[in-house]
């Protein structure tokens, strides 16, 4: 056994014994803590994976609308770029324009879809704030109570003795270091999330005005010096 192999089994019992040796308080605080970091650990994969998708076909689906004729030929092929937003925006916009509406109608159709997908991306997204805001709390509760155990222990052996106060202070340790665990990863996911999704939103803007102006260029009556 390597070196490196045998200091991580020793960590791991270590930190396995540890676990252990904490008391009941500890250990609830514990559970509650997993359960905060898998399930944000499920939402940050998930929206790192559609994030992802929708970057990528977003930047395919703008270069074949921006190299098309004509808008039924963009529309023959939106679906392969699904994932991306842009796909919805200019889908409801081609919609409303087919029906004869205005640019401000065409407009607001766009503005619609682009707020829907929006919403699809930021949910779940609180919780990650929530386990960022409460996990370290929570952590704080179990150095709380292992502070409180250490003192008991202190007092029951009647000297100020290192086995006397080490389980406490080690729960108070374990639960503090745990909360961070949950929290710091949450936090980061949902403060790069929102940029992603703010420049998304930016995007779809753009999109959204550039689109409007490809229709009023169509609808504009050629120069007389075409028609002749």
């Amino acid at each position: 056994m390597s070196n490196t192999a045998l200091f991580s089994s020793v960590v791991g019992g270590e930190i396995a014994n540890l676990l252990w040796l904490t008391g009941p308080v500890a250990k609830v605080v514990l559970v509650i803590l997993l359960f905060f970091s898998v399930y944000s650990w499920s939402i940050i994969i998930a929206r790192y994976n559609l994030l992802r998708r929708a970057r990528v076909q977003s930047g395919r689906f703008l270069r074949a609308f921006r190299k098309a004729q004509r808008f039924q030929d963009i529309s023959a092929v939106a679906e392969q770029f699904r994932p991306s937003p842009l796909v919805d925006v200019f889908e409801r916009g081609y919609e409303e324009y087919k029906r004869r509406g205005s640019p401000m109608a065409v407009q607001r159709a766009m503005q619609i879809a682009a707020s829907e997908a929006l919403t699809r991306f930021e949910r779940r997204l609180p919780w990650l704030a929530i386990t960022a805001a409460a996990t370290p709390f929570i952590g704080l509760f179990g150095t709380v109570w292992g502070i409180i155990d250490a003192f008991h222990g202190l007092g029951t052996a009647g000297a100020a003795t290192l086995r006397a106060v080490a389980p406490g202070v080690s729960e108070a340790l374990i639960t503090t270091a745990a909360g961070l665990f949950a929290a710091i990863p949450a936090l980061i996911a949902y403060n790069l999330f929102g940029n992603d999704i703010r420049e998304f939103a930016a995007r779809m803007d753009d999109f959204s005005l550039e689109m409007l102006n490809t229709l009023e260029r169509a609808a504009q009556p050629a120069p007389a010096s075409e028609l002749r």
